[in-house]
């Protein structure tokens, strides 16, 4: 193995030059040793919920990520928490609920995280629901008076059957053991009113993996527990119960509505190739613009 002395006198082995510049093509800026120690760990913690039973999953969700960040000062979401928001990134998600949207709205957000999203819709529908595992809201903000949050054990909505209008997650789904991934749906899927709709954001397993894991392995090993097709997807939501199930590409905050016939054919033709030249091909602007996971699941 050769090695390399930086300018700092730290000694670099070709391996740690090599692993950091495919770090820096994710926007990671963090050293060899610190990528190493975050996937070691969060392997560790992803095990343990893949192991964990359905009456231990509810309560170590939390457990874990609280470890995680606790034992790792350097994770890119605390360095995160500690700016502002993105509003750009918020106009865009908003860009794609609108169009559901009126003013009698009953709008219900699966993990919200710091409830930005939440928040501004409250001011577009009548009443928001943002569902969550902590009752923690990382930014403080104000809470409408037609905000609520309601905590969850992690499948469970929390909020009576056949009231919500819309509901959306935004890379949730990969977060969820899969047995929990599909109670969710379930819930969901009970949650709305005849007709209602649920927007799925997750990205596609192609062009994965999307966590940590994607700097050292071909598969998800880090806390995304399972990363989904859109195949995958159309089955999970059909099996909850969903009549209809639609697909959209999106890019710089617009939709369009993409046949599954060519997803489907799309993602089946990858399918067929090595997984990492497949994984290059399906990791371009365009096929991430068709294959990342815009799923709308009517009731």
């Amino acid at each position: 193995m050769i090695t390399y002395v930086e300018d700092d006198g730290a000694v670099v082995s070709s391996e740690d030059v090599r692993l950091m510049r495919l770090a820096r093509t994710q926007g990671e800026t963090r050293s060899a040793k610190q990528l190493r120690e975050h996937y070691a760990l969060e392997r560790e913690l992803a095990d343990r919920l893949r192991r964990a039973t359905r009456s231990q999953r509810p309560g170590l969700y939390s457990e874990v990520y609280d470890e995680l960040f606790r034992r790792l000062p350097h994770h890119p979401q605390l360095q995160a928490a500690e700016m502002p928001h993105d509003d750009r990134q918020i106009d865009r998600l908003l860009g794609l609920l609108r169009e559901y949207f009126t003013p009698a709205t009953v709008f219900m957000e699966i993990g919200p995280g710091d409830c930005a999203l939440s928040i501004r819709a409250a001011a577009l529908v009548r009443q928001v629901y943002a569902v969550d595992v902590s009752e923690q809201i990382t930014r403080g903000e104000r809470r409408p008076a037609n905000f609520t949050l309601v905590l969850s054990d992690g499948c469970s909505t929390g909020v009576p059957d056949g009231t919500v209008d819309v509901a959306f997650s935004n890379q949730l789904m990969e977060h969820l053991h899969p047995d929990d991934a599909a109670e969710q749906l379930q819930n969901i899927h009970r949650s709305l009113v005849q007709g209602g709709v649920y927007v799925c954001l997750t990205p596609n397993r192609l062009y994965g993996p999307h966590d940590i894991s994607c700097l050292f392995d071909d598969v998800a090993t880090g806390f995304h527990l399972r990363e989904y097709t859109a195949r995958d997807i159309r089955a999970l939501f059909r099996s909850a119960g969903f009549k209809d199930v639609s697909f959209y590409a999106v890019a710089a905050g617009r939709a369009a509505r993409c046949p599954y016939w060519l997803l489907a054919a799309c993602e089946g033709a990858l399918e067929l190739l090595p997984r990492r030249f497949a994984r290059r091909i399906a990791d371009t602007r365009l096929l991430r613009a068709v294959l990342g996971i815009c799923a709308v699941a009517r009731r």
